[in-house]
């Protein structure tokens, strides 16, 4: 079981690293998981919702892959809120080092595991992802 905590920080550090096991494992087998950022991964999925751990890990494991270039520092503030059950979190799209895809991430928590996972994508991250969402 993981604290809040932990999956704030683990999570940032498997997704970094790429460790898409140590990812998966934040995750309950029924959980949900929501970004544009699918259906630009996936060709197969016309919208940005996943359903189960096996749709997330067949997700983790294509983007670790496909991640977008230099544009992903993965800089963010070290804060976070929580209301015990809900944890937020911002990649914002200006860092000490220029620019970043910004994102905001949201996860329910139950259990110590991450239930549902919505990502919510600023302009400069819509920028990117936007001419391979033209198509679907």
């Amino acid at each position: 079981m993981h604290t809040i905590q932990d999956i704030f920080e683990k999570w940032h550090d498997f997704a970094k690293s790429r460790n898409t096991k140590g990812l998966l494992g934040l995750y309950a087998e029924d959980a949900v998981f929501e970004s544009p950022l699918v259906p630009a991964i996936l060709d197969d999925k016309t919208d940005g919702v996943l359903r189960g751990k096996t749709e997330i890990e067949r997700f983790i494991r294509e983007g670790t892959k496909r991640r977008p270039n230099e544009l992903v520092k993965w800089f963010r503030t070290g804060e976070y809120l929580t209301d015990g059950k809900t944890l937020v979190w911002e990649y914002p799209r200006e860092t000490d080092d220029g620019e970043q895809i910004d994102i905001l991430e949201l996860m329910e928590i139950d259990n110590g595991l991450i239930q549902k996972h919505r990502i919510y994508w600023g302009w400069k991250g819509c920028l990117q992802i936007s001419k391979s969402l033209a198509g679907k």
